[in-house]
């Protein structure tokens, strides 16, 4: 299973979450050395850019450039 990370890897002061795939930093450590947590962080991943993009955040590959 190839990871969801998009290489955009900036994070919300707020919540922690990459603006780029919704992973945490300690969700990347994870998804290398806890294989089995990987269903898990999956299924949190929609729900977070959501909620970023619900508040104004851009997310995504266009989070790369810094767009709101």
């Amino acid at each position: 299973m190839s990871s969801p990370c998009i290489d955009v890897c900036r994070y919300d002061e707020t919540t922690g979450w990459c603006l780029g795939c919704g992973m945490t930093k300690a969700d990347k450590k994870g998804w290398k050395k806890q294989p089995e947590r990987r269903d898990g962080i999956l299924g949190a991943l929609p729900a977070r850019l959501a909620t970023l993009a619900g508040i104004g955040r851009t997310t995504g590959k266009a989070a790369r450039h810094g767009k709101r």
